[in-house]
């Protein structure tokens, strides 16, 4: 692996580096953490391989749009900002350049979070994904498949994708599932992608942001109806009780669009109307202070 031409990273500071897994070079940002055993933040950006031609990596693009870079020390966290290959993630929907590639993105990302350990002192079984679109099936995707790994994660305009759904993870994970309720892109009930096949075909179905809550809670063992909070902005439905203190938070967004709660949309992204944004919560923030209670030994999540 190398870092960028700035050297290895101080505390707290923006790099970027690069690691080659299975043979492709992939780049990422970082922030590194003040000390050993802290937990590790995966910002994972959507799709944007059909955006128009920029030179900012996508990963760059999160580390301005979220505000986990901002907080890194005072949370005690590292934050990397990996870049999806074609800029977009195999989420295994199969609908994206990556996917139709034949990418392992979960290998990539499980490589950069021992990377992380090995560097930074990081622990491994405390990494949190957090991501937007394609982000955040890739992070239901890296939830099911890493679980060991993953004691919680963060999904904004983005459910289970209906090719994953039979995975069996090993571990429980805390899920806290975002989704607007005027997002075209991506549904709240879930729906086909956009990205129909060469022959107009519908594909890449994803469970909507109630169906994902369910899915979730089910293989947490959760226990309960759950508790509902409701503001004149949102609503958000709470289920506890699962393995190792494990719990799923469904939030509905009224109104919202296809946009990261907290943050102004990034010029790239901005296409009218669907990028109404809520300004009530702050999205990284409430993902890492919903992963804090999740933040357990793995063996105290195994199903």
């Amino acid at each position: 692996m190398s870092f960028g031409e700035e050297g290895a990273p101080m505390s707290g500071e923006f790099t970027a580096a690069e690691l080659t897994v299975d043979g492709r070079v992939r780049t990422f940002g970082l922030r590194a953490p003040q000390q050993d055993g802290a937990p590790l933040v995966l910002a994972l950006h959507g799709n944007a391989s059909r955006l128009p031609s920029q030179q900012r990596r996508p990963g760059l693009m999160m580390d301005e749009w979220t505000s986990f870079g901002a907080h890194a020390q005072e949370w005690g966290i590292a934050v990397a900002y990996p870049d999806g290959w074609d800029r977009c993630w195999a989420d295994g929907r199969g609908v994206t350049l990556a996917d139709e590639a034949g990418v392992d993105d979960v290998a990539f990302l499980r490589e950069l979070i021992h990377w992380c350990a090995a560097e930074f002192g990081t622990r491994p079984e405390w990494t949190i994904p957090a991501g937007i679109s394609n982000g955040a099936f890739m992070a239901h995707r890296l939830g099911l498949e890493s679980s060991d790994l993953v004691p919680a994660f963060g999904a904004v305009a983005g459910g289970l994708p209906v090719a994953l759904e039979r995975i069996e993870p090993t571990h429980a994970v805390s899920a806290l599932l975002i989704n607007g309720t005027a997002d075209e892109a991506v549904p709240i009930t879930g729906g086909y992608s956009r990205h129909r096949g060469p022959d107009g075909e519908l594909r890449g179905r994803t469970l909507g942001l109630a169906e994902s809550a369910a899915w979730w809670q089910a293989a947490n063992r959760c226990s309960g109806e759950g508790t509902t909070v409701t503001t004149g902005r949102s609503s958000r439905h709470a289920v506890e009780g699962g393995v190792g203190g494990s719990r799923v938070t469904a939030w509905t967004v009224f109104d919202g669009g296809h946009t990261w709660p907290g943050k102004p949309t990034p010029p790239e992204w901005d296409n009218g109307p669907n990028t109404v944004t809520s300004t009530e919560f702050d999205a990284a923030e409430e993902i890492y202070r919903f992963a804090q209670a999740a933040l357990v030994p793995a063996d105290a999540r195994k199903l």
